[in-house]
């Protein structure tokens, strides 16, 4: 016996596909910027291995007010970057451009807490055998963060698709 919703079928697959493309492409590209930002502020804190007070303050300042923004409000707000961007404010493409605006500064803040939770031993270790930073980064710190990383990931999945 069938549930008749009054919604056809095809509607419902269409719907779900567009909601996984939302979701999924603007995952993907909000973790790429998040990681990168939660980077930024780690190696720039006081106490990083790229200590800059600038670049901090910039980075976690724009993190911290993109975050306290609701999200239809800043859907709304970005309306004319979407127009410029995509060349619609509506559709699930256009729907891309706040999606991404509002997941990066979340998962910044999740990566971050997961990259600074990396013992310092380890960046103490890999400056002592000479490492540069992007090595530092690349070679010990992301792989020591890698399950928190992705636990990261999976919380910031939840509230994206809450905001599609």
């Amino acid at each position: 016996m069938m549930l008749d919703l009054g919604v056809p079928n095809e509607q419902i697959i269409l719907a779900a596909q567009e909601t996984l493309y939302m979701v999924f492409v603007s995952l993907i590209i909000g973790s790429i910027i998040g990681l990168i930002l939660a980077v930024i502020l780690v190696l720039t804190n006081k106490d990083g291995i790229l200590r800059n007070n600038y670049v901090f303050a910039v980075v976690n300042t724009v993190v911290n007010i993109i975050r306290s923004v609701p999200f239809i409000i800043l859907m709304v707000f970005i309306l004319p970057l979407t127009k410029l961007l995509i060349g619609t404010r509506i559709g699930t493409t256009a729907a891309l451009v706040p999606l991404v605006i509002f997941i990066a500064p979340y998962l910044t803040r999740l990566f971050e807490n997961s990259l600074l939770d990396v013992d310092k031993g380890i960046i103490e270790a890999a400056q002592a055998m000479g490492a540069s930073h992007f090595e530092i980064v690349w070679h010990f710190i992301l792989p020591e963060a890698k399950a928190s990383l992705i636990l990261s990931v999976t919380t910031g999945t939840i509230g994206l698709i809450g905001a599609t």
